[in-house]
This record gives C-alpha cells, structure tokens and sequence, in this order.
C-alpha cells in the first residue's frame, strides 16, 4: 500500500528522502482517482525499498497541493533529491509511473 502523506510529513517524506518520490494528489469523492489509486499502491510494491511511493489526500491536506499548483485531480508529481522533475494529470497506465521512477533509479 502506498503511505499516507500529509501536510505534517509531506517535507520528511518526500523533500528530504534520498529516494525518488512518486505522490498521488487524490480525494476520495474523484471517480478517475479511485481507477488510480491501485496502480499506485501496485507502484508502491513494485518499487518497495528503490523508491517512495505515496498519497495525499486533498480534502484533508491543501497546503503542498496548492505550493505545486495541483488543480485537477487525479495528479501525480514525481520528486528527486527535494526538487519537483515530473507531473502526470489525470488517469495514466501503469508504465507512465513505472517510467517516471524508473529515470531516475
């Protein structure tokens, strides 16, 4: 399963990991986020100890999502070394994310 982000580790966990981070911008109310949200905790799996892989909900946790410009969701920011380097909005297959991590490992 993909850990649960929030505002108050949101710069633990995904600015200061020394792994890439894959964050999925998501709320539980958004149809195309509920077809994303197992390929995501499928990521997590797939890249358990090589990278973070991670949520946050929007309803509970505004401040990152507004700080990176998230409007739409389902939106998915990648992150290396602190610094944003990918963007992916709305639902995308699997190999998008798998990708994206993939660059930088």
């Amino acid at each position: 399963m993909a850990l649960e982000i929030t505002d108050a580790t949101f710069e633990e966990t995904v600015l200061n990991s020394d792994k890439p981070v894959l964050v999925d911008f998501w709320a539980a109310w958004c149809g195309p986020c509920r077809m994303v949200g197992p390929i995501i905790d499928e990521i997590s799996s797939d890249y358990d100890g090589k990278a973070v892989v991670g949520k946050v909900d929007v309803d509970a946790n505004q401040e990152f999502a507004a700080k990176y410009g998230v409007r739409n969701i389902p939106t998915v920011l990648v992150f290396n070394k602190g610094e944003l380097v990918g963007r992916q909005v709305g639902v995308a297959a699997k190999n998008v994310y798998a990708e994206a991590i993939d660059s930088l490992l």
